[in-house]
């Protein structure tokens, strides 16, 4: 039986440099060079490697105290591998370029992207409002997500409602704002979808948003049935 158990899970050589799903829960970077995790993410790793907390400028730090919508994150430096994972969540990775995604999804990202955080139109601090970290450059991110996600096409002719609470992130190609009722309007682009706030845009792309029990209307929110 423990033979068994070791052949199911036993981590096999790396295949090629960058990061790879482990698992379904679990996300493996394979260095030589250097990686932006997540803090706290780290769950094991062997080689030579110098992990340290990585400065965020005070603009954004105030942003993350506010609205816990911002990233702490660690900079990765060395030769070697680190696993990364946030708790039992799903992870997927994605290429970066173009995509706003909310700092609670981001698991960890390729250097060679640059990000900055942003507040969706129309949420301001005051009202913890929404904020998210957009991305530019060549490189991918590793996302996490509660179950699978959904990836809805958005167009200006069917906008799409969604609860800022659910949401992964967007093609940054959206004009996103919020709206003080039960869901988030998107009009073209794709919605990336976690499930609950609300949130709105206008533009050509897609959301992503994770699914739990969804239902909706069309020119309405979707709304949570799983409380």
């Amino acid at each position: 039986m423990q033979d068994t158990f070791i052949a199911e899970h036993i981590v096999a050589p790396a295949s090629r440099p960058g990061m790879s799903r482990q698992n379904p829960y679990c996300v493996r970077y394979t260095m030589d060079g250097r990686m932006v995790a997540r803090q706290g993410a780290m769950v094991a790793y062997r080689g030579d490697l110098t992990i340290r907390t990585k400065g965020q400028g005070v603009r954004k730090l105030v942003k993350r105290a506010v609205t816990g919508e911002g990233l702490g994150l660690m900079e990765v430096e060395g030769h070697g591998e680190i696993w990364l994972a946030d708790l039992a969540k799903n992870v997927f990775i994605v290429a970066g370029d173009g995509l706003s995604i909310a700092g609670k999804s981001v698991l960890c990202f390729d250097p060679s992207l640059q990000y900055e955080i942003r507040l969706v139109k129309g949420a301001g601090m005051n009202a913890g409002g929404l904020f998210n970290c957009r991305f530019a450059g060549d490189g991918s991110i590793a996302l996490t997500a509660h179950g699978q996600p959904m990836v809805i096409p958005v167009t200006s002719a069917a906008p799409v409602l969604v609860d800022t609470d659910a949401v992964i992130g967007w093609t940054a190609s959206l004009e996103a704002s919020i709206h003080r009722s039960e869901g988030s309007v998107i009009r073209q682009g794709r919605l990336w979808r976690d499930v609950p706030t609300a949130a709105a845009g206008r533009g050509i792309g897609h959301r992503a948003a994770q699914r739990r029990s969804l239902a909706g209307r069309e020119g309405q929110g979707c709304r949570r049935h799983d409380r």
